[in-house]
């Protein structure tokens, strides 16, 4: 196994923030990730959380890189609900552009709604409850500026992929020099559907959140591409993040057992993807087991019930 010892240096000015690589920092607010990136004395940030995690996040920030030290830029990996929760309050305080691939533009300038998430694929907790996550678009185009080139802008070190499958418009961010790989919800180091494993952050490479992945096919062939790149490190929008022979061990066997290991028995997406493009989504497959709809909704309201008590208490308590 590699000594990876030399990789965590306590490099974090706030307390916040947890070292990851040089130059990156994360921050889990409740269930997600959302990290911070340095270079040359700029900084930006990955994702923007939960609702309600603004002030925990500007407070992270003005920490680590100083008071009146706004971001280059706030960059998305995609704009699910609990990666773009705090950029309307963001926003107001760091006048900055906001970056996302042009397939997610859609679903941050108010266009189209995505594609509802599917609390049939697969079981736990957050399965369960996953009916009531927002699937609505925001509207922040005043800010939005889509990537243009092959690197983040401000940041050359820093290669964008696309990675769709758990959002049309996914991306991930690879730092050749280092093997640092930020990869969003392309494949995450917790088994995100199940609530016990999220509140106990137990490590496993897994596939993305079952729950709102839209087309498995191209979530499989975006995990590939990743794998490819052996990544010495991967910090994950759900999870711990993962390192060294670790990583590589689980990424392959997760490539080569994605059918198995990541793609839900059943579920709305499994047969037949939502049809998507630059405006937005064009068409959405059937709904699935709607003879189990009474009972599905009796149960993910007991889930969902469960899950609010422990992250609310647990994410209150911390402020």
């Amino acid at each position: 196994m590699e000594n990876t010892e030399t990789l965590h240096k306590p490099e974090t000015k706030s307390s916040k923030l947890e070292y990851v690589a040089p130059g990156v920092f994360r921050m889990k607010i409740v269930f997600v990730n959302v990290y911070f990136i340095e270079s040359n004395g700029s900084w930006a940030l990955i994702d923007a959380g939960l609702a309600g995690s603004s002030g925990k996040i500007i407070s992270a920030a003005a920490a680590q890189f100083g008071k009146d030290k706004a971001p280059e830029a706030i960059c998305l990996t995609h704009g699910h609900f609990d990666h773009v929760g705090a950029i309307r309050n963001l926003l107001p305080h760091w006048d900055v552009p906001v970056y996302a691939h042009p397939l997610e533009i859609p679903f941050l300038s108010g266009k189209s709604n995505y594609p509802p998430p599917d609390p049939t694929a697969g079981g736990g907790s957050m399965t369960l409850m996953s009916f009531l996550f927002p699937n609505r678009p925001i509207d922040i185009s005043e800010h939005l500026r889509e990537y243009t080139g092959d690197t983040l802008p401000g940041f050359p070190d820093w290669k964008i992929l696309h990675t769709p499958g758990h959002a049309p418009g996914h991306v991930s961010f690879f730092r050749e020099s280092d093997g640092t790989l930020i990869a969003g919800d392309a494949f995450v180091t917790v088994k995100q559907e199940s609530l016990a494993a999220v509140y106990s952050q137990a490590q496993k490479v897994h596939g993305p959140p079952q729950y709102f992945t839209y087309d498995w096919y191209e979530a499989h062939q975006s995990v590939k591409l990743l794998a490819s790149l052996r990544p010495r490190i991967a910090a994950c929008g759900h999870g711990i993040p993962i390192e060294g022979e670790l990583l590589t061990l689980e990424l392959d066997e997760l490539v080569n057992n994605f059918a198995i290991y990541a793609v839900p028995a059943k579920g709305r997406y499994v047969k037949e993807p939502a049809v998507i493009d630059l405006n937005g989504v064009k068409s959405l497959p059937p709904i699935v087991n709607e003879d189990n709809k009474p009972q599905l909704i009796g149960l993910a309201a007991g889930a969902a019930l469960a899950v609010a008590g422990v992250f609310l208490f647990k994410y209150f308590r911390k402020r």
